[in-house]
């Protein structure tokens, strides 16, 4: 003890410890040797080997009553060194469990060797196995009449399958092996049946793109082909349907995994190709699909049907990161809307849309109020988040009225988790299956009071999983203590008063879940997509060829399926955007060159192109000047005219301008929704304005040219005559020149007048005279409509 206290953290010396132990051994060699003798010390011993391992593959009835014969049927295997030899299987009953807290209990050490699970029934009921080699498995199956296993009063018993035998090390019979299961007994109809409603969901991933063909069937484009596969025989969905056809439930039905099956039955739909081609869907899939629909409009017919909001969307990711970005709940609301339509379409029955489902049923203040924010007035929550705190000896009613009219339908947790693990295995699922009616059972004996219980199970189970729920409800609904109800029914229930009905805090909230909730980015990216839609439909002819497409997808980017898959929910949302992107891209302008204004007054064209199917409109073109005091458009800085263009054409939008100097001239040309917002991007292009072009020029200089050679033409024609003349008046004015200035009368007085003063009915018009051959020069501004050089 020194040491220990001196040198606490360090060990001992080598020689100490072997003193120590040596002591150790000393000591207790004389007990060991009498504990050996004990007829119990081989059990004790086996206790740390569990040599055998025992599976449970089946047990029939699963709910046995009077007159029964109880059939027990698995696999037992060696994992041992050595080979057991004298086995046997054999079954104990062990006593009655009383809550369902011994039950948990009981299941969380169901194959551990320690503890008792009774003495084994009448060796008359075993199987034998002279040799069990190692690592070899051997099946056994035991029949018993249930009259030999001494059950007493109505309960739930522990019931235990266990292999007894001999090693070559350990030579005496002992359990080497067991696997502990319930035993629900009701031996004659319950007085009080407990009303149990059980949630069957067909829910599953996102299948379906925002992406349609451009024909008129709008072919859609599928992420992949996964969901043929689940709607195949043997598959998922295809289970789901077959099991539930033959029982009692209330079906919960995501409408967007109707309208993707439906796409792939009206065919010629297509599967996206990881480089962005995409390829035909099978026909035979598409014959798949048409029978799934089939076996469910039958399956569903008669049957209460809960819609679920189009896509399933994240109520708690909605309301922990969603509610803070504009726009997120009116996606709630139109999930909700399309919902009872798509149901009614497809299946042809109405459903009902007055229920919210959280994910497992966790609950906070936020959440009930973004569950309701759509219409529902019912959500079905989970007993392991609104625990009971009033102290109750029994599990009360699911329904409980937690203000404002709305009711909080609560899920018995134990019942709801009860097949969740993997079940591909015979016996994990027999275990599964024991474990519900057990617990079902032991639920119903707590109160004579009737209650109204409701299962909800996981939204997707697998095939085994399935296959464990049909088999857990045949057997309750064949039972003697429970009664089947319609989820409506069980909210209409009166509630329990001393049941909580407190929604506990957002702290409460599970970190688990929380971690695989959508970010706020998330729900940031789905308004910025719901905003370019807005902008991009408003000028479409057929808006529904684009707006239900993408509506649907917007849907799906809220999706609870992507709860641990936020790589793949950020690839769909992004994706999503950019064939919006792709789509609006379609209706734009086309890039201009330097465009050449020739005089001070011209027409410019701008071309809109629509790539589109379909014509579009409702848009304004205005085409602005930078520097309007140089070059106006229409007679000011911009002008506007509106725009229709017919599917997969171009039209060119003309403008008229007016320049008032030369130079360069910067253009702009934007696209407008007509509520004024921007369309695309804007085009600029430079205007060279030159008021005089050299061509102009060189017209108007030949112009020029051909009446001055006109006019020295005349002149000399004149002259010429005049001189003709002055011949013709002979010796009266020889001596003289005519041109002498200051001789009055003269010739020269005479030719000054005629050439002073235009022609007229004296003065004749001279025959070699020419007529102008160029039109005269006007200085007015020519007319609009010349040609622009581009």
């Amino acid at each position: 003890m020194a040491e220990a206290a001196d040198f606490q953290g360090t060990s001992a010396s080598p020689a100490r410890r072997w003193l120590r132990r040596a002591g150790a051994l000393l000591t207790g060699a004389p007990l060991l040797a009498g504990l050996l003798q004990l007829p119990a010390a081989g059990p004790a011993q086996a206790a740390s080997s569990d040599t055998v391992s025992v599976s449970l593959d089946s047990l029939s009835p699963s709910a046995p009553t009077d007159g029964d014969t109880l059939t027990v049927s698995g696999t037992v295997t060696n994992n041992g060194k050595q080979a057991v030899t004298d086995a046997h299987v054999g079954l104990r009953v062990g006593s009655q469990l009383t809550t369902r807290s011994e039950i948990d209990s009981v299941a969380r050490h169901s194959d551990e060797l320690q503890g008792s699970t009774g003495s084994e029934i009448d060796d008359k009921y075993e199987e034998k196995f002279d040799t069990l080699a190692p690592g070899v498995a051997q099946q056994f199956s035991i029949s018993v009449p249930v009259d030999k296993l001494d059950l007493g009063e109505d309960g739930v018993y522990e019931l235990g399958v266990a292999l007894s035998g001999e090693t070559s090390s350990q030579g005496w019979d002992q359990v080497l092996g067991i696997q502990r299961t319930f035993l629900p007994w009701q031996s004659s109809e319950a007085d009080t049946k407990t009303k149990t409603t059980f949630l069957w969901p067909l829910i599953s991933t996102v299948h379906m793109t925002a992406k349609t063909g451009a024909g008129d069937l709008q072919t859609p484009e599928f992420l992949d082909d996964d969901l043929a596969k689940e709607l195949a025989p043997g598959g998922r969905l295809a289970q789901m349907v077959d099991l539930g056809k033959d029982l009692d439930v209330t079906w919960v039905i995501d409408p967007d995994l109707l309208a993707s099956v439906d796409a792939m039955a009206a065919g010629n739909y297509r599967i996206q190709g990881a480089d962005g081609t995409s390829t035909p869907g099978s026909r035979e899939h598409q014959t798949v699909a048409k029978q799934w629909l089939a076996g469910l409009q039958k399956a569903v017919a008669g049957k209460e049907v809960v819609a679920l909001p189009f896509a399933d969307p994240d109520l708690a990711s909605l309301a922990h990161s969603g509610t803070s970005v504009t726009g997120s709940l009116s996606h709630l609301k139109d999930a909700t809307d399309v919902a009872a339509t798509t149901v009614k379409t497809v299946l042809h029955v109405t459903p009902s849309t007055d229920f919210a489902w959280p994910v497992d049923g966790a609950v906070d203040p936020s959440i009930m109020k973004v569950a309701t924010s759509a219409g529902a007035d019912r959500v079905i929550a989970r007993s392991d988040s609104l625990q009971e705190t009033a102290g109750l000896s029994y599990t009360p009613s699911a329904p409980r009225p937690v203000g404002g009219g709305t009711t909080a339908v609560v899920a018995d947790a134990r019942l709801s988790t009860a097949f969740e693990d993997d079940l591909s295995k015979a016996g994990s699922a027999t275990l599964a299956v024991q474990r519900f009616l057990a617990q079902s059972l032991e639920l119903n004996t707590q109160t004579d009071k009737q209650r109204s219980i409701v299962v909800a199970p996981q939204r997707m189970p697998t095939a085994s999983q399935a296959q464990a729920m049909a088999a857990a409800l045949k057997a309750l609904q064949g039972g003697t203590w429970s009664q089947a109800q319609d989820l409506t029914a069980a909210a209409k229930d009166k509630p329990d008063p001393g049941a909580t009905t407190r929604i506990p805090s957002r702290s409460a909230y599970p970190k688990s879940l929380r971690r695989q909730e959508l970010p706020r980015t998330a729900f940031e990216q789905i308004a910025r997509t719901q905003d370019k839609l807005d902008k991009f439909q408003v000028i479409l002819s057929d808006q529904s060829r684009v707006v239900t497409p993408f509506g649907r997808a917007i849907n799906r980017e809220m999706s609870t399926s992507w709860r641990g898959r936020s790589e793949a929910a950020d690839g769909y949302r992004g994706g999503v955007e950019a064939w919006l992107d792709e789509l609006a891209d379609q209706v734009k302008l086309i890039d201009k060159s330097e465009t050449k204004l020739s005089g001070r007054s011209a027409t410019i064209p701008v071309t809109v192109q629509n790539n589109l199917v379909q014509p579009v409109g409702h848009l304004v073109l205005r085409l602005t000047s930078t520097m309007p005091t140089r070059l106006k458009i229409g007679g000011k800085a911009y002008y506007e005219q509106p725009v229709e263009v017919s599917g997969g054409h171009s039209q060119s939008v003309k403008f008229t301008t007016s320049a008032n100097a030369n130079g360069r001239v910067t253009v702009i040309a934007q696209l407008y929704t007509e509520d004024g917002l921007e369309y695309g991007d804007p085009v600029s292009f430079d205007v060279k304005v030159t008021e005089v072009t050299p061509t102009v020029m060189l017209v108007i200089g030949g112009g020029v040219l051909l009446l001055v050679l006109a006019g020295f033409r005349m002149y000399t024609q004149r002259k010429r005559a005049a001189a003709r003349q002055a011949e013709d008046d002979g010796p009266d004015t020889a001596g003289e020149d005519p041109d002498e200035p200051g001789n009055p009368g003269g010739p020269g007085d005479r030719l000054t007048k005629e050439t002073d003063s235009a022609p007229g009915a004296d003065d004749p018009e001279q025959p070699s005279d020419p007529a102008p051959d160029t039109a005269p020069e006007s200085a007015d501004p020519s007319g609009t409509g010349e040609r622009v050089d581009r």
